[in-house]
């Protein structure tokens, strides 16, 4: 497994956090991210920072829970436990996603990556 298939991982794993908004409004937020923000889907993997502010831009304090659900829906795709619930418990988005991709190129003999 390499770069792109956590990068794959973590847009299923976004996906579905989105989608615990219901389908519309995960539909209407990516487009909302691509035309209010210039974040295509496509490039959130490597914009992680730039999805980061769309989403606290739209929903302001709110985005921490989508942070922490689709952070935890990572860890699960990825075969990681984040705490002893399933729930990840990272205080920081960006970090948290870097940690599991360098856990998870390490877990498959990818490498090392320096976090953050």
């Amino acid at each position: 497994m390499s770069k792109n298939d956590f990068d794959k991982l973590l847009i299923e794993a976004i996906d579905d956090g989105l989608a615990s908004l219901g389908e519309s409004s995960k539909d209407a937020i990516y487009f909302h991210l691509e035309k209010g923000f210039n974040v295509r889907k496509s490039e959130i993997p490597s914009r992680i920072d730039s999805f980061k502010e769309a989403i606290e831009g739209i929903f302001g304090s709110g985005a921490r829970f989508l942070e922490t659900l689709i952070l935890t829906k990572l860890h699960r795709r990825i075969g990681q436990n984040s705490d002893g619930e399933g729930k990840c418990r990272s205080p920081n988005f960006i970090k948290g996603v870097a940690s599991a991709k360098q856990k998870f190129l390490r877990d498959r003999g990818e490498g090392i990556l320096q976090c953050c």
